[in-house]
């Protein structure tokens, strides 16, 4: 009964908010740029942990309260495995601020944790059209391809992501994904 409750607000509220503009999402690219510059010359795996949080902070700052209510909604019911609140939560965010890249970052998320690789990539891509430097996003995208087996993808775009994080704990994800690509 929660389910259909929650269900029946977030369809409530998206369909209100329509008429409502969702403000531009806060220019942090100049604050990007420092982490990523940062993150690049970090001596350790520790010190780059706690730049990419920062970047966590960026990525999740929503465009209003409203956006950032619906954005927690979901990152929380995401948190508690309640995939199908969570993927409500982020639809409504996506319909509401259809700018925001980390609408679209975490919906497929949601879908990359359900094992649907191939519903994450549409919102991975539309994330990286918004955000073309959100690394978790690039990062997403290769651990999709390569559960779908497009290891030759999902190698081109690893290289990308750790272009800008060399740190990424998914880069020793690199090196099988191009030996699989050599037995191609």
């Amino acid at each position: 009964m929660k389910q259909i409750a929650f269900a029946l607000s977030l369809t409530l509220v998206a369909s209100e908010t329509r008429a409502e503009t969702c403000p531009d999402a806060p220019d942090h690219s100049e604050a990007m740029s420092a982490l990523i510059t940062a993150v690049q010359a970090a001596p350790d795996e520790n010190s780059a942990r706690q730049i990419s949080n920062q970047m966590w902070d960026i990525w999740a700052d929503a465009p209003d309260t409203h956006a950032q209510e619906l954005l927690d909604e979901g990152m929380s019911r995401r948190g508690s495995y309640d995939f199908h609140g969570a993927q409500l939560a982020f639809d409504a965010l996506v319909a509401y601020c259809p700018d925001y890249a980390e609408g679209y970052n975490q919906r497929a998320f949601v879908n990359f944790l359900r094992q649907d690789y191939a519903a994450a990539l549409p919102d991975l891509e539309r994330a990286l059209d918004l955000s073309p430097r959100h690394i978790a996003a690039l990062t997403g995208q290769a651990l999709a391809l390569a559960a779908l087996e497009r290891n030759g993808e999902a190698a081109l775009i690893l290289r990308d992501a750790l272009k800008l994080n060399p740190w990424l704990s998914e880069r020793h994800l690199l090196t099988q994904l191009e030996k699989q690509e050599q037995e191609l």
